[in-house]
């Protein structure tokens, strides 16, 4: 995959810190936040060494900046669902095929966010931690919504429950190929029929 060309032209469809970003989040995803050095980078964009630090502090601003583009991604793509006014096992299932969309739509960044983010420091670390913490929440409450309305069973242990299809959905960075056989969508339907359709109630799945 080629490099973005930097450009000093106003009229350039991506700021020189863009292409920055860019191209660091294909290399992080590479070869891995550590065995990507700032010469690297340099070499990549076609600079100087010494000129990334025009545009940026170091290494790290990068990997901060990637996480949390990252993560807004998922905050736009999944929150809006908390109010939707949509049966629990249709939200939960919307949720499972956004956010797949979301890996599969940023592949590099999502290694990133998903793979590279432990090597943050201490500040922007608690910050992702707490990020995670509240999307294990948003899973959590959709899955509680589910038993509470009677359509999950009843004994399900919420918490683990929430762990298993975020994990699912989280590791499709490892394996996804934008491309290839599956979209997004379909990856999604398979997780559904997969997970949520064995989370379902007796009650729910009779027919009177």
């Amino acid at each position: 995959m080629s490099s973005p060309k930097l450009s000093s032209d106003a009229d350039s469809p991506l700021s020189r810190r863009e292409q920055i970003t860019l191209v660091a989040s294909r290399l992080f995803s590479e070869r891995g936040y550590h065995a990507t050095s700032m010469r690297d980078l340099a070499a990549e964009l076609g600079m100087q060494g010494g000129s990334l630090y025009a545009h940026i502090s170091g290494k790290e601003e990068l990997l901060i900046e990637i996480v949390n583009r990252a993560a807004r991604q998922f905050d736009a793509a999944l929150f809006s669902l908390k109010t939707a006014d949509i049966a629990p096992e249709l939200k939960l299932r919307e949720a499972m095929s956004r956010h797949v969309s979301v890996v599969a739509e940023n592949m590099d960044s999502a290694t990133v966010f998903f793979h590279e983010w432990k090597h943050l420091s201490a500040g922007p670390l608690a910050n992702v931690i707490a990020w995670r913490d509240g999307i294990e929440q948003f899973y959590r409450d959709l899955i509680a919504e589910g038993v509470q309305a009677g359509v999950y069973r009843p004994e399900l242990n919420i918490k683990m429950t929430a762990n298993l299809v975020l994990s699912s959905v989280n590791w499709t960075y490892t394996w996804y190929r934008p491309g290839g056989p599956l979209s997004p969508q379909d990856v999604a339907t398979s997780f559904e029929q997969m997970l949520v359709l064995g989370l379902g109630s007796a009650a729910a799945g009779r027919k009177d």
